[in-house]
């Protein structure tokens, strides 16, 4: 019997692959606009994406005018935007994604007053739903949305999960998603630690608490809460 030799394997762990494959699907998966035509969703320059945990809790909201396939990629796969390198957002917790893409603005400049005002507006509108909709009453933007007047009509969306089957069984545990999330809020917390760093961070920080909280607590009730708990000299019985 051949045994594989792990340091000469040359492709990405599993998770990972999976991951890439299922966002790819993701990206191009066709969507049928307001104007009648039919595009991969990815491939709409400007747009305003949310992401969802495995509760179906609004965790981020983001806006682009360089292309949502660019932008969404960028947050999960390639690791370089400042929400997941200061911890603020984790990939591993993102369960499903929703985009809202703007058809209109397809050929217009990213520097166009307009076209931004207008994205500036959906993306309010998408944050203020997406807190309204929170049982925690927050996500975990760093960053309010810009300020602006403008009020806007959301578009047609798409939504869709962005993980297998077989991922959902490794990620779902509780248990695993209690240490996953003290992981993340162990390397923030070090983060600001380590940095001057502005309220925003902070009120990250604070959610991402009262998100494990309630995670532990909802693990601990489900096991049988205080009726679980041993007493001393219980094991000598």
């Amino acid at each position: 019997m051949t045994t594989r030799n792990p340091d000469s394997v040359n492709f990405p762990p599993f998770e990972t692959e999976d991951l890439r494959e299922n966002l790819a699907a993701f990206l191009n998966a066709p969507f049928g606009d307001e104007t009648g035509a039919t595009q991969r969703v990815g491939n709409y320059k400007w747009g305003v994406y949310a992401f969802f945990d495995y509760d179906g809790e609004p965790i981020y909201v983001g806006q682009t005018n360089e292309m949502l396939r660019t932008r969404i990629r960028r947050h999960l796969t390639n690791q370089r935007t400042d929400a997941v390198a200061m911890s603020v957002l984790d990939p591993f917790e993102v369960f499903e994604i929703e985009v809202w893409p703007l058809p209109q603005f397809q050929d217009t400049s990213g520097k166009d007053a307009d076209a931004k005002e207008h994205l500036n507006a959906l993306e309010r509108l998408v944050t203020e739903q997406a807190v309204e909709g929170s049982q925690f009453k927050a996500i975990l933007n760093e960053k309010d949305p810009p300020i602006g007047s403008a009020t806007v009509t959301p578009p047609n969306s798409y939504r869709a999960r962005i993980v297998s089957d077989r991922v959902f069984e490794l990620r779902s545990h509780p248990d695993f998603r209690i240490a996953r999330r003290a992981l993340i809020i162990s390397r923030l917390a070090q983060v600001i630690s380590e940095r001057q760093v502005k309220g925003g961070l902070r009120r990250v920080l604070l959610t991402q608490a009262k998100r494990l909280q309630w995670l532990a607590e909802r693990r601990y009730e489900g096991l049988g809460g205080a009726a679980s708990v041993e007493h001393e000299g219980d094991e000598d019985a």
